[in-house]
């Protein structure tokens, strides 16, 4: 465990330093998720991918290794349609999810404001889910 936290610390250390350029930095989104309640964050898809989670469901994806920041956020689908239709050049259909309930959110050019209500939505989302329990 201690290994993959170093991994983990090291990487942000990277892409934080990498992309200090960008009006938003990737830390910023970070701090704003990691502050609502029961989240975690993890690279379950590799180290270019940092994951964060609410009761072990998947609401904001944010890849590394691009040189935009962007990320990946659940969102209603008439919302997410409306989204996109508003800001065709910074949302647009869910990269390698289901674009029907999820949208890639390119962040230059969107306001800071925009950009929380895009994350707070897709926790929200999550949030509510509850598990499924199987009966024995």
């Amino acid at each position: 465990m201690v290994n993959n936290t170093n991994a983990l610390l090291q990487k942000r250390a990277f892409y934080f330093t990498f992309n200090a350029n960008s009006r938003m930095n990737t830390e910023e989104i970070r701090n704003y998720a990691l502050q609502k309640p029961a989240v975690t964050e993890g690279f379950p898809f590799g180290e270019g991918t940092l994951v964060f989670k609410v009761n072990d469901k998947i609401f904001l994806l944010m890849g590394l290794d691009e040189p935009d920041l962007r990320f990946n956020a659940k969102c209603d689908p008439g919302k997410a349609i409306e989204w996109r239709e508003l800001n065709p050049d910074q949302i647009l259909p869910g990269y390698h999810m289901n674009k029907k309930h999820w949208n890639t959110v390119r962040v230059e050019g969107l306001k800071w404001s925009f950009i929380k209500e895009l994350i707070d939505h897709s926790y929200e989302l999550v949030a509510k889910m509850k598990k499924k329990i199987k009966s024995i």
